[in-house]
């Protein structure tokens, strides 16, 4: 495979397709352990758990692949966009949730090295790297805008939680896409924050410490449908 020229609108639809295999189905994004505390019940639940993702540590993921994004702009180098990582890492406290994510960006970089091999320029074959970080390479190699790095890595946030939504707490499909597309302006607010960064120190760190407690209890469940 070849990095020959595709419309950025075109890349943008192909990474936000929930069928892509980079391990995206073994993924919760926190709904699970959520429901299992019982803070989450019902899709009215549901949408008040993405909106305050989206609000928090949903920022924190999407400023880093800004961020990454403009680094592999300017020809950053592994080392560059591990400082960039390192950033993402300070503002994630649970353990479990730095394994899981690392695990979902080597997946991400498998697939990426396949599909666009200029995104090793940036990063190592079978890396294990956080998501949002390879999600920002994986934007500056295929032209994808600031903007839409952000969305993209909020909606795949708020897309995991409503395709977890429907095992865990069986529903209307159509009702549970009507959530999602009900969470548009949170998720925009997502983009209007953290387009615009350029510097890993400026990425937020808008921590949701109950998730990251969530997290590490869920690590440890003897029974679990998804890995985080």
């Amino acid at each position: 495979m070849t990095d020959s020229p595709v419309d950025a609108a075109f890349v943008g639809l192909l990474l936000a397709d929930a069928r892509l295999p980079v391990g995206g189905h073994t993924q919760s994004a926190g709904l699970e352990p959520a429901v299992t505390a019982g803070l989450v019940g019902d899709g009215e639940g549901v949408s008040a758990y993405v909106a305050s993702r989206l609000a928090t540590v949903v920022r924190v993921e999407a400023g880093t692949a800004v961020v990454a994004r403009r680094v592999a702009l300017a020809g950053g180098s592994p080392d560059d966009l591990l400082d960039v990582e390192a950033h993402w890492a300070a503002r994630t406290p649970s353990p479990a949730l730095r394994v899981a994510s690392r695990r979902l960006g080597r997946g991400w970089l498998r697939l990426a090295a396949r599909v666009w091999p200029a995104t090793l320029d940036h990063l190592p074959p079978d890396a294990e790297v956080a998501r949002p970080v390879v999600l920002g390479v994986v934007g500056a190699v295929t032209g994808l805008a600031a903007a839409q790095v952000a969305r993209l890595a909020a909606y795949d946030d708020a897309q995991s939680v409503t395709a977890a939504s429907l095992k865990l707490l069986p529903s209307d499909p159509v009702a549970a896409t009507a959530r999602l597309a009900a969470a548009g302006p949170e998720l925009e607010a997502v983009v209007a924050a953290t387009a615009h960064l350029t510097h890993p120190a400026a990425i937020p760190a808008a921590g949701a410490p109950m998730t990251d407690v969530l997290a590490e209890r869920h690590a440890r469940a003897p029974m679990r449908l998804f890995h985080a």
